[in-house]
């Protein structure tokens, strides 16, 4: 059964950094889009960030543009999300997801597999 797992959440100030890392056992991770989704208490799951399967493609919500990068490993069936100047709005639980599309949509509903997400929590 396909699994993904989130790891690398935490507590950080205000300007800080955290790297999440999401280890696929996706037998065909490297044919699967990579999304970063979030979910802060009382509100809906966010859009953050999507990679193609390829790499070569990326998106991003326009409150994280120019802080967060999305990357991805094939060869480790891992996705990672490295995040940059962190803000107290940034606090959420964070999930990664894989679409066997491949084209890394900002839509969830187009996402097959889920993490069971890390806590991120930014204090000002």
């Amino acid at each position: 059964q396909a699994q993904l797992v989130e790891s690398g959440g935490g507590l950080v100030q205000a300007g800080g950094s955290l790297r999440l890392s999401c280890a696929a056992s996706l037998r065909t991770f490297a044919n699967y889009a990579v999304g970063w989704f979030r979910q802060a208490p009382g509100k809906g799951r966010e859009f953050v960030a999507a990679i193609s399967w390829r790499g070569d493609n990326t998106r991003y919500a326009d409150s994280v543009k120019g802080r967060f990068t999305i990357s991805r490993d094939n060869a480790k069936s891992t996705g990672y999300l490295q995040m940059n100047s962190l803000k107290p709005e940034d606090t959420a639980v964070y999930y990664c997801s894989a679409d066997r599309l491949g084209g890394g949509s900002r839509s969830y509903n187009e996402y097959n597999y889920w993490g069971q997400g890390t806590q991120v929590t930014v204090s000002s």
